[in-house]
């Protein structure tokens, strides 16, 4: 039976050295409203785990789904138009 640790320790030495590619960083900024709203929404289901949700939990969470629904449209149709040459 051979060890893998010593391949295991050099696959994670090097793994840390590397920086995101500007495409990368790009990518993120275009994704970071779909972001914020999952962020959100995840707040919102935070905050009713706890206690029985009354109706203001129940719109907080109900705006902050139709917040990400929104952004992954948006992101998706942002996605279609650069794909496909930016002609709308």
């Amino acid at each position: 039976m051979k060890t893998i640790v010593a391949l295991q320790a050099a696959v994670t030495a090097a793994s840390l050295d590397i920086e995101p590619s500007a495409a990368e960083l790009d990518a993120i900024d275009r994704e970071m409203p779909l972001i914020r709203a999952e962020v959100e929404l995840l707040d919102a289901q935070i905050m009713t785990i706890d206690r029985p949700a009354n109706e203001l939990d129940t719109r907080r969470v109900r705006r902050a789904r139709n917040r990400v629904l929104a952004a992954r449209r948006d992101l998706t149709n942002r996605a279609g138009t650069v794909q496909s040459g930016g002609a709308a």
